[in-house]
C-alpha cells in the first residue's frame, strides 16, 4: 500500500499509563496487542480496513512482539486461521467487512464453532449496515445465533471498547466459544481517548515457538459422530459458562434513571445515538445522565436471563432498541420473561421502524411513541419540534441542491483505467449487439450506473464468471463476465475460471489488472508489481507493469487457451479485442486482461515526484486535454461514451447557438480517454492535447515568445 500509517503505528507502541487519542478502530487494534494476541489475519473492507492495514505496515514492531500478521486472500482463509486456537492456548484475531465477508467465511466459522477453542478467538467485523451501507441489509447477529458464537457489540466509548476487546478473549476462553466483535461505522470512526496498558508479548509466538504439536484428539474435529456431542456442549456447558462470565464481570452496563418504572434496552453500538435522541426530549443531559434507566447490551449473545429479568421486573414497560431484522433480541427477551412469568410489556419494532438504520431521528420517533403511551406527564414538544425542524431542513437542502446541481450518479475516479474498457464495450456492442454482462463487486461496479448501465447481476466478490454459467447455455450469443484482479484472487480463480474450464463453457471474461485491490483501499495483492518496479516507476513517472505476468501465467497453467492482454486506455484496440472475442470460432473460455494502473496509486506516486521537481526548479511537463468550443457541435456523444467527471458542459460562447458545448475542467489528469474515444468512435475533432510546461528551458521561452508574436500578427490580419 502506498498510503502510510506511520503516525498510527506509533500509537500502537504506547505503554502503561500513557493516553491514546484517536479513532475507534485503531483503539481496537491497540487492545488486541494489550490482550496478548499471537496472530492476526483478515481481508480488508470498510469500516475495519485500517486494522489490518496498520498491522501489515507495522511488521517490524509485530516481529518484536512475536505477533504473526497475515493479509489473507479472502475471508474464508482468514477464518481458517482461527483453527490455531482449537488445540492450543493461542489467542488469535481476524477481521473483515460483514455481512458479505461473514458469508464467505461461513464454512470455516461453522467448523470452528463446533469443536470450540482453547485460546481466545475473535472475529472483528465491520457491520456496514443501514442507509449509508454498501452491502446487503443483513445482520451478523443471525450467524452468531446459528453457530453459537459470542456476539459483542461494545458501547462506542474507547475505554469501553478496549475493555470489551480484552474481556472478549477471556470470555472466549472461559466458554470455549469464538467471539464476534461487531463494530458499526460510527463505532470504528468515533474519536476519543483511553489510558493504555503495556502490550503483551504472547507466550506462544513467532519468538516463542511450540516444541511439539498437540496430541491427536478426534473430539476436536468438526466431524461426526463427535459433532453431536459438540451440540450438547454448546447448550449444557458453553452458553452457561459465557453467561456466568458476563454476569460476574458486569460486561453489560446499567445506567440508572429517576423514572425507574420504565426502561430501555439497547444494543451497545447504538448507545450514543440513543442518548442524543433522549436529549431532544429532555430525558438525558450532555454528559449522558438519563432520566429513563438503560440496560446497555455490550454482549448481545448470549443474553443473561437473570440480568434481563431483574431489569424488567416491576416496570410498567420496557422499550428495546434493536437495529435490523429479524428482531432476535426482542424475541429472546420476551421468551425469557414469559418463562419466568414476568408480564412486563416489551416494545420494540411495534413502536420503531422495523427496518433500516437506527439513526437519532428514527430512535427519537420511537421514544416519542413510547412516552405518549407510558410517560404522558413528560413534555415531548421540544423533541417533536426538533424532528420537524430536521425534516424541514433536509427538504430545504434537497430543494436547493436539485436546483443548483445536476443529478450525477456515482462514477469512476478521474482517469480510472477501467472507464475506457466500458467505453470500448459500448462501441463493441454496436457490432455484436446487446450482451448479457455479469458484473462483480469492485470499482468496476460503477459501470452499472450511467452512462454505461452495464451489469445484469452482482452475486459476490469474484463470482461474476460463475454467475453467468446458467445464462450462457440459454443465450444465442456469448455472455461477458467482468472481474477485477482483486476479485480474481479472492474467489474468481476457483469458482469461476476453474469451473468454466472444467465444463468447457464458451464465455468471455474481462479481468481488470490495475495492480491492487483498489475498491477496499488499494491493498497489495500477489500480482502487484514488486518494489524494484515501483521504485523505477516513481523515478521515471511511468505506469506500473507486472513483469512477472502473474495472472496470465496462472491462467495458462490452469489451461486457458485464448487470452489477450491489452492496455485499457487504447480504446480502439480494446474494442477490436472485444469484437474478436465475441466473433471468434474458438469454443471455450476467452480471457481479456485489461491492464492499466489504478489512477489513485499513480497520482500518489506522481504528485510527490512533480512537487520535488518544482521545488528544485526543474522542468515539469503536464498533459491536459481540452475541447475547442468553436468546433464542438453540442452533440455530447463524447460525454455519453465517457462519463468522466472532468468532461462536462458549459454555455455556448456563440450567441447564435443554443446547445451548450463540452469542456474539460480542472482535475483532468491527462489520461487521454476523451481523445481516444473521439478517435475510436469517429466523433467530432474538437478535442485537443496541450502540454503545459512549468520551469521551461531558455529555448522554450524563446520559442513561446515567437509563437505568441506570430499569433498576434495573424489575428491582426
Amino acid at each position: 500500500m502506498e498510503k502510510s500509517f506511520k503516525s498510527e503505528i506509533e500509537l500502537l507502541r504506547l505503554g502503561q499509563g500513557q493516553t491514546f487519542h484517536g479513532e475507534g478502530i485503531l483503539a481496537i487494534t491497540k487492545a488486541l496487542l494489550q490482550s496478548g494476541v499471537s496472530y492476526v489475519g483478515g481481508y480488508q473492507g470498510a469500516p475495519v480496513s485500517h486494522l489490518l492495514d496498520v498491522m501489515v505496515q507495522s511488521a517490524d514492531y509485530m516481529d518484536e512482539l512475536g505477533v504473526h500478521v497475515e493479509a489473507c486472500s479472502n475471508e474464508a482463509s482468514a477464518a481458517a486461521m482461527l483453527g490455531a486456537s482449537i488445540h492450543y492456548p493461542i489467542r488469535g484475531a481476524v477481521t473483515w467487512k460483514s455481512i458479505v465477508g461473514t458469508n464467505v467465511a461461513a464454512d470455516a466459522l461453522s467448523n470452528l464453532s463446533s469443536p470450540g477453542v482453547k485460546g481466545g478467538a475473535m472475529i472483528v467485523v465491520g457491520e456496514d449496515y443501514g442507509e449509508g451501507a454498501s452491502v446487503i441489509q443483513e445482520r451478523t447477529h443471525a450467524f452468531a445465533l446459528k453457530s453459537t458464537m459470542l456476539m459483542l457489540d461494545p458501547r462506542p466509548d474507547l475505554t469501553n471498547m478496549v475493555r470489551m476487546t480484552e474481556h472478549g478473549f477471556r470470555l472466549s476462553e472461559a466458554s470455549s466459544m469464538p467471539a464476534i466483535l461487531e463494530l458499526r461505522i460510527r463505532t470504528c470512526h468515533v474519536r476519543g481517548s483511553f489510558v493504555c496498558k503495556d502490550n503483551v508479548a504472547p507466550a506462544i509466538s513467532t519468538r516463542q515457538l511450540l516444541d511439539r504439536p498437540a496430541d491427536f484428539d478426534y473430539s476436536r474435529l468438526a466431524h461426526p459422530p463427535v459433532t453431536f456431542r459438540h451440540e450438547k456442549l454448546k447448550v449444557e456447558q458453553r452458553i452457561p459458562a459465557a453467561r456466568a462470565y458476563i454476569a460476574e464481570h458486569k460486561l453489560n452496563e446499567i445506567f440508572e434513571g429517576a423514572r425507574d418504572d420504565v426502561g430501555l434496552i439497547v444494543q451497545g453500538g447504538l448507545y450514543n445515538s440513543l442518548i442524543r435522541a433522549l436529549q431532544q426530549y429532555g430525558l438525558a443531559d450532555t454528559f449522558g445522565q438519563t432520566v429513563i434507566p438503560i440496560l446497555v447490551l455490550n454482549v448481545t449473545f448470549p443474553l443473561v436471563p437473570e440480568e434481563i429479568a431483574d431489569f424488567c421486573l416491576g416496570k410498567r414497560a420496557v422499550l428495546t432498541l434493536e437495529e435490523g431484522q429479524p428482531d432476535f433480541i426482542e424475541q429472546d427477551i420476551l421468551t425469557m420473561l414469559r418463562r419466568r412469568d414476568i408480564n412486563t410489556p416489551i416494545h420494540g419494532k411495534d413502536l420503531i421502524s422495523a427496518s433500516g438504520e437506527y439513526t437519532v431521528e428514527v430512535m427519537a420517533q420511537g421514544l416519542e411513541r413510547f412516552c405518549e403511551r407510558y410517560l404522558a406527564d413528560v413534555d415531548i414538544e421540544s423533541g417533536r419540534q426538533w424532528r420537524a425542524g430536521n425534516l424541514a431542513r433536509r427538504e430545504e437542502v434537497a430543494a436547493q441542491l436539485s436546483s443548483l446541481l445536476p443529478p450525477r450518479p456515482p462514477a469512476f475516479c478521474v482517469g480510472c483505467p477501467e472507464r475506457p474498457v466500458f467505453s470500448a464495450l459500448k462501441l463493441a456492442q454496436l457490432d455484436a449487439g446487446p450482451i448479457h454482462i455479469a458484473a462483480d463487486i469492485g470499482c468496476h461496479a460503477f459501470s452499472t450506473f450511467e452512462p454505461f448501465s452495464f451489469g445484469h447481476s452482482i452475486l459476490g466478490y469474484g463470482m461474476s464468471l460463475a454467475s453467468r454459467a446458467g445464462v450462457s447455455p440459454m443465450m444465442n450469443r456469448r455472455v461477458l463476465a467482468v472481474m477485477g484482479d482483486g476479485g480474481f484472487w479472492h474467489n474468481g480463480l476457483l469458482t469461476g475460471v476453474q469451473s468454466a474450464l472444467f465444463n468447457g463453457d464458451d464465455a468471455v471474461l474481462v479481468i481488470f489488472k490495475n495492480g491492487y485491490t483498489s475498491a477496499t483501499g488499494t491493498q497489495e495483492i500477489i500480482s502487484t508489481p514488486d518494489e524494484d518496479v515501483k521504485q523505477s516507476a516513481r523515478l521515471k513517472n511511468q505506469s506500473l507493469v507486472d513483469r512477472n505476468r502473474t495472472i496470465e501465467n496462472t491462467l495458462r497453467g490452469l489451461g486457458v487457451k485464448w487470452m489477450r492482454t491489452v492496455h485499457t486506455y487504447h480504446v480502439d484496440k480494446v474494442r477490436k479485442v472485444f469484437d474478436e472475442a465475441f466473433s471468434t470460432p474458438f469454443d471455450g473460455l476467452k480471457v481479456i486482461i485489461a491492464e492499466g494502473e489504478c489512477q489513485l496509486e499513480r497520482q500518489r506516486r506522481v504528485r510527490p515526484w512533480v512537487a520535488g521537481l518544482l521545488r528544485a526548479g526543474k522542468r515539469v511537463e503536464r498533459v491536459r486535454y481540452g475541447v475547442d468550443e468553436d468546433v464542438c457541435t453540442g452533440d455530447h456523444a463524447c460525454i455519453r461514451l465517457s462519463g468522466c467527471p472532468t468532461l462536462t458542459l458549459k454555455d455556448n460562447p456563440d450567441p447564435l447557438k443554443v446547445d451548450p458545448v463540452a469542456t474539460v475542467i480542472d482535475g483532468c489528469v491527462g489520461c487521454g480517454l476523451c481523445g481516444e474515444n473521439a478517435h475510436a468512435a469517429t466523433l467530432c475533432p474538437s478535442f485537443y492535447r496541450a502540454e503545459i510546461v512549468r520551469n521551461p528551458k531558455w529555448h522554450e521561452r524563446l520559442l513561446g515568445r515567437v509563437r505568441a508574436s506570430m499569433l498576434r500578427l495573424l489575428q491582426a490580419a
